[in-house]
């Protein structure tokens, strides 16, 4: 069965002292507004991870989750965080594949396929990112940028690992810009990813696989955007570093 999940990413913003105290008042609305199975989930810097999953307890409906991890178990990477790493800490989910360790740290779909095989041994649950460039879309190549994305970062694994991946559809052009996808987009998008899961893996798979939207979500489009058939939940950037607004986008599936 699908899962409703809303998960943020806090990227290179916060303190320590302010990432607890972010932390905090967002584990307190969650136990007052978040219902039924939907999940929070949080990627803070990796220094927080440990004291977030402390905070975070036993809380069933949020969980912690890194923003990268090594594809080696251990090794001469100085720098570097491996996946048995992550999970040691008490995170559940990392975040691979984001358009901004493509574009910046020049991140491969083979690379992306290592990191995704270690995280997936290590335990972790994948939040394996896809999405074309506006270049790319002017272009009229998306689809084919994203299929490609699919069959060499994630179509390898077997049935059983796959099914432990979460699939993010962002679109480049829309991250951190302020521009969103329309719903139309976006459901057009989400819709092609679930048919090419489908020809890959079969119905049940594709029925079952997680796919969130991210890229300029907030808490105005949020509900029109999770009202899509083939979108699941969303990546939030930038207002998951306001507690209200950050639940507000989750409190979407509570109507």
């Amino acid at each position: 069965m699908r899962k409703k999940i809303v998960a943020g990413n806090w990227k290179m913003n916060l303190d320590y002292s302010a990432g607890l105290s972010l932390f905090s008042e967002v584990l307190n609305m969650a136990k007052d507004e978040i219902r039924g199975d939907q999940k929070l989930v949080v990627c803070p810097p990796s220094p927080y991870l440990y004291s977030l999953s402390q905070m975070a307890g036993q809380t069933t409906n949020v969980s912690i989750g890194a923003q990268n991890s090594h594809q080696a178990e251990a090794g001469a990477y100085t720098g570097e965080i491996s996946a048995s790493m992550v999970k040691s800490v008490g995170a559940e989910y990392v975040i691979l594949g984001h358009s901004e360790r493509r574009q910046y740290f020049g991140e491969t779909n083979e690379l992306l396929a290592e990191k995704t095989r270690a995280a997936i041994k290590a335990g972790l649950k994948p939040i394996f990112c896809i999405g074309e460039t506006l270049e790319e879309r002017n272009g009229n190549t998306h689809f084919d940028v994203i299929k490609r994305q699919l069959s060499e970062g994630v179509f390898e694994l077997g049935v059983g690992d796959f099914s432990t991946i979460v699939l993010a559809y962002e679109p480049v052009w829309a991250i951190g810009t302020g521009v969103t996808a329309s719903p139309e987009q976006a459901q057009e998008i989400h819709a092609f990813i679930r048919k090419e899961i489908e020809a890959r893996y079969g119905d049940a798979v594709a029925e079952d696989t997680t796919i969130l939207y991210g890229g300029s979500c907030n808490p105005k489009n949020a509900a029109e955007l999770f009202s899509q058939a083939d979108i699941d939940g969303g990546l939030i950037g930038g207002a998951s570093l306001k507690s209200r607004d950050f639940l507000d986008i989750a409190k979407v599936f509570n109507n």
